[in-house]
């Protein structure tokens, strides 16, 4: 009966709701815990149909070029749900590392090609950043 009653006063809350299966690229990393504090980054592209395996094939050449410093977490892609849509997680110390990873990542040789290739795929993207909460195992 709690849980009935929680439902009820929830959906006086929700004002939308929407799931997504997602699957693991198979190029990337496992999401493992991660000391911290760190910061995370959820990227989500909304791709063009028809384009997630030219999108894979170009990550999985593009995500050499940002592991140096293991910031990244995962990568995956909706199976349910709205479709041709990738998340892409990564950690961080702080905004500044953030930034500061992000711009080394351009000046490594082949990421712009692999950017240049990738962005006609995207029909939307946006990112968030995201603290973990204290029970989080990505801290």
């Amino acid at each position: 009966q709690e849980y009935l009653d929680f439902r009820k006063e929830r959906s006086q809350m929700l004002l939308s709701r929407r799931n997504q299966l997602l699957l693991e690229f198979s190029f990337w990393n496992e999401p493992l815990p991660r000391q911290g504090p760190n910061i995370y980054e959820l990227r989500t592209y909304k791709l063009k149909p028809g384009t997630m395996i030219e999108w894979g094939n170009n990550w999985a050449r593009a995500i050499k070029y940002r592991q140096e410093n293991q910031e990244a977490v995962g990568g995956f892609f909706s199976q349910i749900g709205e479709l041709y849509v990738v998340h892409h997680l990564w950690a961080y110390k702080d905004l500044q590392s953030r930034e500061e990873t992000r711009n080394a990542a351009w000046r490594k040789r082949g990421w712009d090609e692999n950017v240049y290739y990738t962005v006609p795929l995207i029909r939307t993207m946006e990112s968030r950043i995201m603290i973990p909460l204290k029970i989080s195992p990505l801290q």
